[in-house]
């Protein structure tokens, strides 16, 4: 049977979506575990005390762990910030920005967040991160009007 004779024989298939993938597989709560977890180890940076000069065992322990710290924390930015672009782009639609007039303002804030926590050791910073996330969180959900929950697993 040739292609022609397929297409002849087959309905026109229509698929519309509200979003790029079926309802359901947006969550903000991917952003939020990947923004704590970069907190996490900015607040473990912070922490960590340089050995004393000289002793090689124990700075070579001290840099191994900043640089896993640091690995770490880039690389859970790096994830946050993606799952926010992609609901920022795939999710929210223009009637949304009628009841949340700031819903670009927020989203950039928290990609260029994602940037600074990223580029940076700074608490400030990873903290403001995870607040505008928790923002975005409650305007995600009272779009589909419920009620879940905000919580940190630290």
């Amino acid at each position: 049977m040739t292609s022609k004779m397929l297409d002849k024989n087959r309905p026109d298939l229509v698929a519309e979506a509200h979003c790029d993938g079926p309802c359901g597989v947006y969550d903000p709560s991917s952003a939020r575990i990947a923004a704590e977890a970069a907190r996490s180890m900015t607040k473990k940076l912070l922490a960590l005390e340089p050995p004393t000069p000289g002793d090689l065992q124990a700075n070579a322990s001290y840099h191994n762990t900043f640089s896993r710290y640091v690995a770490i924390k880039e690389e859970q930015a790096d994830i946050a910030k993606r799952e926010l672009i992609i609901l920022w782009t795939d999710y929210f639609k223009p009637p949304h920005l009628k009841d949340y007039p700031d819903l670009h303002e927020t989203f950039w804030k928290a990609a260029k967040l994602c940037s600074s926590v990223k580029v940076e050791v700074n608490q400030e910073h990873a903290d403001e991160l995870m607040a505008v996330i928790e923002k975005i969180h409650e305007i995600f959900w009272a779009t589909k009007n419920r009620d879940v929950p905000w919580y940190v697993a630290s």
